[in-house]
């Protein structure tokens, strides 16, 4: 998640027009309010929906986090991000204007992001592979995690050489390569992209987020 110091982190303004249009207007995110415009009502006010999950994107528009819908609205408010996507049927509403409810931000300044190195285990092979068998694409469990050339044959830990196999297409191809099994890889094993395990941590992935994603 988005820290409260990463977002002091960006000093510059962004030199194009601001998401809050009226700079001089008295802007408070706890008396902010939403509206939904599907039913025309308003909500109570703004403490627990403002917590809803907005993405940000680096200036290179590469998706690096997410934040509460309220941290969104101070880097907009603070010009140091701009609205990318906003949320359809939902809008921020303060005592005298409204503005669009965010759902996907980019940073006006580029940010250098040190992400983790993500750990070689089997869950995050499996992760990486959808938990399906590399070989015959079935997702039935119990899966195993099979070394595409054996050790007993040099083969070594890694993300090019580990992948998930069904019991069966495990025990068929046993002490052998795929090529000497007659078994073809339905995917190259690689390693993983944070932006993928990124997706896990967000559960369910709104619409408006799936093209930044990757996803279509």
């Amino acid at each position: 998640m988005f820290s409260n110091y990463q977002c002091e982190m960006w000093v510059r303004k962004y030199p194009s027009e601001s998401y809050f249009h009226h700079r001089r207007i008295v802007f408070s995110i706890h008396s902010a309010q939403i509206a939904e415009s599907s039913t025309g009502r308003n909500s109570t006010e703004e403490t627990s929906s403002l917590n809803g999950k907005v993405l940000i994107l680096n200036q290179s528009y590469e998706p690096i986090s997410i934040c509460s819908a309220k941290k969104a609205l101070m880097l907009l408010f603070l010009t140091k991000a701009e609205l990318v996507e906003q949320s359809p049927n939902r809008t921020v509403r303060t005592v005298r204007v409204t503005y669009p409810f965010p759902s996907v931000i980019r940073l006006c300044a580029y940010l250098r992001v040190p992400f983790k190195k993500i750990e070689l285990s089997r869950k995050n092979i499996m992760r990486r592979d959808g938990m399906r068998c590399t070989y015959c694409g079935g997702g039935t469990p119990p899966l195993t995690m099979d070394h595409i050339i054996p050790r007993s044959r040099g083969g070594i830990d890694s993300w090019e050489n580990l992948t998930t196999a069904c019991i069966k297409c495990n025990n068929k191809k046993g002490n052998r390569t795929p090529d000497e099994a007659g078994m073809r890889l339905l995917t190259v094993p690689k390693r993983p992209h944070h932006v993928m395990f990124l997706k896990h941590a967000m559960g369910k992935v709104d619409d408006t987020w799936r093209p930044y994603l990757f996803m279509d």
